[in-house]
């Protein structure tokens, strides 16, 4: 695959939700032309280092049971991409925006079955004097089982009142950010990358427009 048809993916959400919700490109559904950064099992392994969701030892640990499970990775990813939508959809609701794919009940019921499959393979942990609750007791679900959990806790109690869509109407790619600037006034996921090829966009459309005039 050409380096122009696989782009790196950048992690600018603010939140390990809103970097999984952040995988695919443009955001919105309706969008034509979408890429797909957790198109394989390997992808979402390599993906769950980079955002460090697990270390070195615990991507080990996945591969291993992966290979000696075929079929699972399929599932660890299908299962990821079910509560990325899902959280998508719930956050979509709250931003207004009307182009998510699941209707807003419907997501919730599907994060509840995953969140519940995630608490089922988990445990309590005494660590020295403190009980700390342990996500990931199976291998093989890991991935999900941990975002699943990360996405209700974000959900239900984060204040989300700074969330925000990289402007899709001008020229944005619909990524969700936390905007953690000091006035609140952050519009793009990057200026460096959706606000300059926006300004771009604008500055060449204005030249043409001035061209037109000028031989028209």
């Amino acid at each position: 695959m050409a380096a122009e048809d696989n782009p790196p993916l950048r992690i600018v959400g603010g939140h390990l939700t809103l970097d999984l919700v952040n995988t695919v490109a443009p955001r919105r559904p309706a969008v034509a032309d979408r890429h797909e950064y957790l198109a394989e099992p390997a992808d979402l392994l390599e993906w769950a280092q980079r955002i460090e969701l697990i270390d070195v030892a615990e991507a080990a640990a996945v591969e291993a049971a992966w290979s000696a499970a075929p079929g699972s990775g399929q599932q660890a990813l299908r299962a990821t991409l079910e509560v990325r939508e899902a959280s998508y959809a719930l956050l979509a609701h709250r931003l207004g925006v009307s182009e998510a794919a699941l209707d807003p009940s419907v997501a919730v019921g599907n994060l509840n079955l995953h969140w519940a499959a995630a608490s089922a393979r988990s445990a309590l942990v005494l660590d020295g004097a403190t009980v700390r609750l342990d996500v990931g007791i199976t291998p093989a679900q890991v991935i999900p089982d941990r975002l699943a959990r990360i996405a209700v806790d974000f959900l239900t109690t984060a204040d989300t009142s700074r969330l925000k869509e990289c402007p899709v109407e001008e020229g944005g790619c619909g990524f969700l950010f936390l905007d953690h600037s000091r006035n609140g006034t952050r519009r793009w996921c990057a200026m460096a990358d959706c606000g300059s090829t926006a300004k771009a966009r604008r500055l060449t459309a204005s030249r043409r427009a001035r061209a037109t005039g000028q031989t028209g």
